[in-house]
């Protein structure tokens, strides 16, 4: 066997210990990355870890910059987060050891419905001494009524929640009077079906129903339309909403990063042209419920 063909038996390569340390942030615990099986037990980095680990910091980066331009809302308990479609965690754990852990205060919670993945979660918190991180088994529309979560929280995360789980997390924000959101939607499938059961309709109405006549087409454009609304309802409900890239798009196709602040500015015409698309598009008595808006005077 030739030396190429032995290496590639090995399995994935792993980053030597000085490249290791260009990778990781500063202050990042080893042991942590090491229990998210991040890091090998060696300690070393493989090149999907790594892809893994890119996402999640990018993501933290955009965490980091939104919360130090906040105040949190209750200035004796710290900053609160809900992490929504938590799984494993790794979101939740990265943030509280770059961010809360220094600051001495503040909570996260980690939402999931996978409950071996709660206790799991549970266990590693115990085991690294990460007091003030909660986890619940609950869904995240159950979660919005939950006695163990407060009435107020600062800044809601939601990373490939799938489908409706990520409107779920926006009224779960609403609800919470929340600062920021930060949402990665996945899986936009409920626009789709819509789109579909009135597709005979809407082709003998519009032309541009030819956008969504073939199953390809209806599944990608559901996908687009939902997040357009979910811009708009933001905004209608007084926040402004940046919309980019998580990471590139060779690491992942649901790569939507949407941004959201609290600003106290609902904005009419954005509730308009929400309205004006669902019509458009033949939708409007299937979603409404979904895009309930406020009353804007």
């Amino acid at each position: 066997m030739n030396n190429k063909a032995h290496q590639k038996s090995k399995g994935p390569a792993t980053l030597p210990g000085a490249d290791l340390a260009e990778v990781l942030r500063p202050g990042q615990s080893i042991e942590l990355l090491k229990a998210l099986h991040i890091l090998t037990r060696e300690g070393k980095l493989n090149q999907d870890s790594r892809r893994k680990l890119k996402q999640v910091y990018h993501l933290f980066g955009f965490i980091e910059k939104t919360l130090r331009e906040l105040t949190p809302a209750d200035a004796n308990t710290g900053f609160t987060l809900a992490d929504h479609g938590a799984g494993k965690s790794y979101l939740g754990f990265i943030v509280y050891d770059l961010f809360f852990k220094a600051l001495g205060q503040g909570h996260i919670y980690g939402i999931e419905t996978r409950a071996q993945l709660v206790a799991s979660s549970q266990a590693l918190a115990a085991q690294l001494g990460f007091e003030r991180m909660s986890f619940l088994n609950l869904s995240v529309a159950e979660s919005a009524q939950s006695k163990a979560l407060p009435d107020r929280i600062d800044l809601v995360t939601a990373l490939h929640a799938c489908d409706t789980a990520t409107d779920d997390a926006i009224a779960f924000g609403l609800q919470k009077r929340a600062q920021a959101m930060v949402l990665v939607p996945c899986c936009q499938a409920e626009m789709a079906r819509a789109l579909n059961a009135s597709k005979a309709l809407q082709l003998s109405r519009t032309p541009l129903a030819e956008l969504w006549r073939h199953p390809l087409h209806t599944r990608e454009l559901g996908s687009q339309v939902t997040n357009v609304l979910r811009c708009l309802y933001l905004e209608a409900w007084g926040y402004t909403v940046t919309v980019t890239e998580l990471v590139g798009w060779e690491h992942s196709m649901k790569n939507e990063l949407i941004l959201a602040r609290y600003t106290g500015h609902k904005k009419r015409a954005s509730a308009q042209r929400l309205q004006s698309i669902l019509q458009e598009l033949g939708v409007q008595e299937t979603m409404a419920a979904r895009f309930a808006l406020p009353e804007l005077t």
